[in-house]
């Protein structure tokens, strides 16, 4: 049973070969902390989509700049931050991709589903420069029940 907050750290370059890692990374945390198979695979797809749009559209794939992903391990819930050293943007200015015109575009719905299976999602422009995504998954109740059991 976890008893205090942990924090994990990673910093990986632009490149979209380390998501694999990120992944795994994310799955041995997930397993840690007693997610359930869906809720894993859940948090799993946000914490990719969320490197992923750092590498691509914060850090333009360019190889001198970093991303930066935390990990803090809490009894209660999972908090993970995804910081890139792009140039920021404005979330309320990102197409509806429910829009009838957007419904059959390839892409555009990575936000959409960070949103849609996180607790929290929130978007932290840094002065300095980069974007920051902050994403919560509260431990369920029968989770927390199934630790305690242990």
């Amino acid at each position: 049973m976890i008893k205090s907050t942990d924090r994990i750290e990673i910093r990986i370059g632009s490149a979209l070969e380390y998501l694999d890692l990120v992944q795994t990374l994310t799955d041995c945390i997930t397993d840690f902390m007693g997610f359930d198979e869906d809720t894993a695979h859940w948090i799993g797809m946000s914490v990719r989509e969320s490197v992923t749009n750092a590498i691509q559209h914060g850090n333009k794939l360019d190889q001198s700049k970093r991303v930066d992903i935390r990990f803090e391990v809490a009894p209660d819930q999972l908090d993970i931050s995804v910081r890139d050293q792009g140039t920021g943007f404005q979330v309320e200015r990102l197409p509806n991709p429910l829009d009838a015109e957007n419904l059959l575009k390839p892409s555009g719905r990575g936000i959409f589903y960070i949103r849609s299976f996180m607790d929290e999602v929130e978007f932290i422009p840094h002065v300095e420069g980069g974007m920051e995504v902050h994403m919560v998954k509260k431990v369920s109740s029968n989770q927390a029940v199934k630790e305690t059991e242990i």
